[in-house]
């Protein structure tokens, strides 16, 4: 019994810790939209430019996804996030003293590369800790713990930008990633001292690195769910981390303030939807596909909202609005236990990054594209019109319905009984 209410401390105590590091990989995610105008200015920015300076994070980030997966599985969860976590700590500090484009884009895709690990490690050290029937629940209640960082990016760095200037804000938080890095080295442990019933004996045979993504990328319902994906966290981060910034700003003409307090309402639907989205999974929809396709269903309908609609709605209204597509972004958390479903524990790391891979593709290709779109428009001034960021929606607006559809001639997986 003693024993038992030890490894039950402990495994939460890892929890807490890795939470810290996720808060940190989600504020870096999000903070370019609170930032955008100044960033612009300062650097010289075109639409363009600004576009593929936030999509580059993510594209580092996708490419890490794949030797990371296999790195992860052999190393250990605890070494992978400590060693990225020195890259997100010395591109944190480059960032916030960058003088030209090219600086900036090497200090975000040193922030890229080291932030790349977080999630998907965590879930693996997750998957030795917890059971299955666990694992939907905690992986909800981490994302949920993560977007902590989500809401520190809209209204409360708006407050510190405005106080103490960008560079100084973004200084602070690169300090904050090295004393956390340590923090992860010193108390993070991969598996428990003696074994545990969590690890199926039949699953964690040694597979090689070819052979997993043999069988990874050979299932058919892993590249269903992938698309889906890449429209999932593509339109969230359209939203969230750069457009709708401008959007809110340029177009109902809001304060940087008010614009980041928009936004913190879409981090708080997260939070909440995250939270219980498990429990949803399991009481009413009895599947995680299911949920899944539900929530992104509604996700689909509410983005339709930035083709034109939003703008005729009072502030309470936006707010409104902004927190349920937190609800329904929330729902795409279900592709984790989706996969922990589909493969066998010793190649979990390597699969959940693998669809990592299309998740972060999705934010940095949608963001770009957009930017390019946004950028044929040719606004005066660095002005941005309302038709070209209505134009620039409808790309991934229209993605994610085509992947809604494709996913819906996928497989069952994460039943729930």
């Amino acid at each position: 019994m003693d024993s038992t209410r030890q490894n039950n401390r402990t495994r939460w105590t890892l929890f807490a810790v890795l939470a810290l590091m996720y808060i940190l990989v989600y504020f870096y995610r999000i903070s370019l939209a609170v930032v955008a105008g100044d960033i612009t200015r300062e650097l010289h920015l075109t639409p363009e430019q600004l576009g593929t300076l936030s999509g580059m994070m993510f594209y580092v980030y996708a490419a890490a996804q794949i030797p990371l997966g296999p790195m992860i599985d052999r190393l250990g969860s605890r070494l992978v996030i400590s060693g990225c976590g020195v890259l997100t700590t010395l591109g944190g500090i480059l960032f916030s003293r960058a003088d030209t484009l090219a600086v900036a884009m090497v200090a975000r895709m040193l922030i890229g590369a080291g932030t790349a690990s977080v999630l998907m490690a965590t879930f693996t050290l997750f998957s030795h800790w917890f059971s299955k029937q666990e694992f939907g629940r905690v992986s909800g209640f981490m994302v949920a713990t993560g977007n902590l960082g989500n809401l520190a990016a809209t209204a409360p760095l708006a407050l510190a930008v405005g106080a103490f200037g960008w560079r100084s804000s973004f200084l602070a938080v690169g300090a904050a990633q090295a004393v956390v890095t340590l923090l992860v080295f010193i108390t993070v442990q991969d598996r428990p001292d003696k074994g545990t019933a969590h690890e199926e004996p039949a699953s964690i045979r040694k597979i090689s690195m070819m052979a997993a993504w043999g069988e990874i990328f050979g299932t058919r319902d892993f590249w269903l769910l992938g698309i889906l994906a890449f429209f999932w966290y593509g339109n969230y981060l359209a939203l969230q981390a750069l457009w709708g910034g401008p959007y809110l700003m340029e177009l109902l003409h809001l304060s940087r303030g008010t614009a980041g307090s928009m936004l913190m309402f879409t981090s708080f639907g997260f939070i909440v939807g995250s939270s219980f989205v498990d429990t949803v999974a399991r009481r009413f929809f009895r599947s995680y596909k299911k949920t899944l396709m539900a929530g992104q269903l509604a996700l689909l309908l509410l983005m339709t909202a930035f083709l034109g609609w939003s703008e005729a709605l009072p502030q309470p209204l936006l707010a409104g609005l902004f927190f349920v597509v937190g609800l329904a972004v929330s729902s795409g958390v279900m592709i984790y236990p989706i996969i922990r479903s589909m493969f066998p524990v010793g190649i979990v790391g390597t699969a959940l990054t693998s669809l990592n891979f299309y998740v972060l593709m999705g934010a940095a290709l949608t963001q770009q594209v957009m930017g390019v779109i946004v950028g044929s428009f040719g606004g005066r001034g660095g002005s941005i019109s309302g038709g070209a960021l209505h134009t620039a929606f409808l790309f991934p607006i229209a993605g994610l319905a085509l992947s809604i559809a494709l996913y819906s001639r996928a497989r069952g997986y994460g039943q729930l009984s």
